[in-house]
């Protein structure tokens, strides 16, 4: 399944966190980020495309070394709308920061200094996608274990459907971001 189907999951399921306001913050906050920059939306795809790319390595990197669990603290506790440098961090260290604008800035010619303006904007919405997917809080109910994967409660669906690294394409975050802008549309 691919990963807006997750996420359409996660928004008819109430036990998951994702509903139609979340994913509407999330494409509002990457289009004034892209506008802020003077990026034409196409353009903003792209760069998302490419971002979620190592967005999904470095996860991967955190649940090889520390296990799934890591991935998805990093997820819920960095994951919203407000630009984070910490959540950058979390995710990329300095060096990488400079190598995900390089590389980004040559694929889509959009300056490296601009994409890291972008960055602790971009990460923390990306994070906020994945998170739609986590167990929503019961009320009076202990927090669900890192690292329970699979079923709610405690997995997350749309974050192991993103870690999927069998390269079937099903991945893409600016395709999640645009699926979602349409069905906020059919709304």
């Amino acid at each position: 399944m691919g990963l807006f189907d997750q996420i359409l999951g996660a928004i008819d399921n109430p036990n998951q966190q994702a509903n139609p306001d979340q994913l509407s913050a999330i494409l509002n906050t990457v289009q004034q980020t892209a506008s802020a920059q003077g990026i034409q939306p196409a353009a903003s795809n792209d760069v998302l495309s490419m971002l979620g790319g190592y967005v999904r390595s470095a996860l991967q990197q955190q649940t090889a070394t520390g296990g799934r669990g890591q991935a998805e603290a990093i997820v819920n506790q960095f994951g919203g709308t407000s630009p984070s440098t910490a959540a950058l961090g979390a995710i990329f260290n300095p060096t990488q920061q400079q190598q995900v604008a390089q590389a980004i800035s040559q694929r889509t010619g959009i300056s490296a200094d601009a994409i890291l303006g972008m960055l602790p904007m971009l990460i923390p919405v990306v994070l906020n996608l994945l998170k739609s997917g986590a167990s929503q809080p019961q009320a009076g109910a202990s927090q669900p274990q890192a690292g329970q994967i699979g079923q709610a409660p405690g997995g997350n669906p749309v974050l192991n459907s993103f870690l999927d690294a069998d390269g079937d394409g099903d991945v893409d975050i600016a395709d999640a971001m645009s699926m979602a802008g349409e069905y906020l549309g059919q709304r």
